[in-house]
């Protein structure tokens, strides 16, 4: 293995080609429209143009990705997280194509990717596990029947996939329907799949997950624990390793369990099982990542492991070069350092940062995909950079994190960073009582969420206009920055069209884009008559949906078009006088 493409953008490609450095391969970028000038393209040994500016044509687009790598001269391609990185037929169009993928072999993606088909493995080793569904279901009346026999709250999860994604809880059987709706369109965006199914739904639970990393000879081992039970739409925020407050019984039976599935499933390269902890103790199985976790670099600080390199020695056939798990060192926090407003219910906020001040010193590490004047685009993932911090023990690490976020300054964008200092000085994060932060904690527990920030100023127009010119009689394409000739009176056509009324939250009348993204879909017709709090529509930003509903009752006229891009402000539509 000489040089490796790496099909993903942002922090997670440039982790992976330091390693590439770290372990003397080459590194390939590619990169869609909006990332033309991203630190990642800048960083790498050679970067090639994905043409496009959504997920679907650029890094979810296979054919593209495999001729980059014929044309670059790449052996190997690492898929990072999310995007392709769970999807069996892209490893299987890298192998086919004759390159080494860094990652489980396609067959094992595909039977643990299918969380009904893992499910039924983590039965055959006698893993913990609670009621659920024995296949996918098709229709809301399913779900609904199943929530009549085992109880509420039920989830509802995406069968291919994972990361969050296609995942709804229901609390109430009137919001069934709306939620399975939800799932089926979040995992058909995030995973091309809408298959769902379901589980029962823990109370209050903990989110444990087992690092696990195993070679082509049978060698499984576990790294250890970490603890993702901070989140928020079943996104994570604050990770940690090893995992807190729990029992050695507990983390045996995580440790033997993850263990077990993954020599059943026939493993190889760094994965994730992942549990639920109720109240009460029950631990139950979730589901198994076929991928590095966004997570990991709190494993490789409490174990001196990088994962990465570890992904590459195993592709290459090498054997594990540890044989036990090894003795935590220490504690290590994973901040995500998100471009959302949690004043605002944690809404995505593209736009361009004017300043990033990063924190330093003892026990600090930042993997980050940003630079002052990066624009983050409203296509893709929140996630900008992480903050690890890492001390002698869960008391120094806070010491230490309350210290660098207190450092750490992002301007010109909505951040999470208010939200990371206020949940961290909490009783219940603190645990000298009890830890007693849960997945949903935030929407039930959390009371000192920051006031709303200002929005930022709509992000800087990054797409890209291509033309054709003839050099000594060869055909080029030519792509200019569409801001460039602004002005110009250029007849050229762009090919991304956006809409906007303009802001106009002032009349009353007015609904307006509460984000800048997408309006995925209408829930209402034009001149529907509509009560206070209904659902109107939905729009999508950052790859998470975002509810909109009326204000007040009335007749409502739909003014934006369904599959229209709107900044933050624009208008929806109205209400009749």
């Amino acid at each position: 293995m000489k040089k490796v493409l790496i099909a993903n953008r942002g922090e997670i490609a440039v982790r992976i080609l330091r390693a590439c450095r770290d372990y003397g391969l080459q590194s390939v970028a590619v990169y869609a429209d909006p990332d033309m000038n991203a630190p990642f393209v800048k960083l790498a040994d050679e970067a090639y143009s994905l043409p496009g500016a959504t997920p679907a044509e650029t890094y979810l687009a296979i054919d593209r990705l495999i001729d980059i790598a014929r044309r670059s001269g790449a052996d190997a391609v690492h898929p990072g997280y999310g995007f392709l990185s769970e999807r069996a037929e892209f490893a299987n169009a890298v192998i086919n194509a004759g390159l080494i993928w860094i990652g489980p072999d396609p067959d094992v993606i595909e039977t643990l990717g299918d969380k009904v088909s893992a499910r039924r493995i983590a039965q055959s080793v006698g893993a913990p596990l609670v009621a659920g569904s024995d296949g996918p279901v098709e229709t809301a009346a399913e779900v609904v029947a199943f929530a009549e026999k085992h109880g509420l709250p039920v989830a509802i999860k995406a069968a291919h996939g994972g990361g969050g994604r296609g995942l709804k809880v229901a609390w109430k059987i009137g919001e069934i329907a709306e939620l399975y709706e939800s799932a089926v369109r979040e995992a058909k965006a995030a995973f091309g799949r809408g298959e769902c199914f379901l589980e029962r739904f823990l109370d209050r639970p903990r989110h444990i997950e087992a690092q696990v990393l195993a070679d082509k000879h049978g060698n499984v081992l576990v790294l250890g624990t970490r603890d993702c039970s901070l989140q928020r739409r079943n996104q994570k925020l604050i990770e940690e390793a090893p995992a807190p407050f729990l029992s050695e019984a507990q983390r045996q039976s995580i440790h033997d369990a993850a263990r077990k599935i993954c020599a059943a499933a026939g493993y190889s390269g760094a994965g994730t099982v992942e549990f639920l902890l109720g109240v009460d103790g029950t631990i139950s199985f979730l589901e198994v990542n076929t991928r590095l976790q966004v997570e990991h670099p709190v494993t490789e600080e409490t174990t001196g492991i990088d994962l990465v390199i570890e992904q590459f020695r195993v592709a290459e056939g090498l054997p594990l070069a540890i044989t036990e798990t090894p003795a935590p060192r220490g504690h290590s926090i994973e901040f995500r350092i998100n471009a959302e407003d949690p004043g605002r219910g944690f809404l995505p906020t593209p736009g361009t940062i004017t300043a990033f001040d990063a924190p330093s010193g003892p026990g600090i590490r930042l993997d980050s995909g940003v630079v002052a004047g990066s624009t983050v685009p409203g296509t893709f993932d929140s996630l900008m950079a992480k903050l690890i911090v890492t001390g002698a023990n869960r008391e120094e690490a806070l010491r230490r994190a309350r210290r660098a976020l207190k450092e750490f300054r992002i301007d010109g964008i909505a951040t999470v960073l208010p939200f990371h200092r206020a949940a961290i000085e909490t009783a219940d994060f603190i645990g000298e009582d009890g830890f007693k932060v849960h997945t949903r904690w935030i929407e039930t527990d959390f009371a000192a969420m920051p006031e709303a920030a200002a929005r930022p100023e709509p992000a800087a127009d990054t797409s890209l206009l291509r033309i054709h010119v003839e050099i000594d009689g060869k055909r080029h394409e030519l792509a200019l920055p569409a801001a460039l000739l602004a002005g110009l009176g250029s007849s050229l056509d762009s090919p991304i069209t956006t809409a906007s009324s303009g802001k106009i939250e002032a009349d009353p009348a007015v609904v307006a884009a509460p984000i800048a993204g997408t309006l995925q879909a209408w829930k209402i017709a034009d001149g529907d008559k509509v009560e206070a709090g209904d659902l109107i529509a939905v729009m999508e930003a950052m790859k998470m949906e975002t509810q909109v509903s009326a204000p007040r009752a009335g007749v409502f006229r739909i003014a934006a078009e369904q599959g229209s891009y709107l900044q933050a402000g624009a208008a929806l539509g109205r209400f009749e006088e």
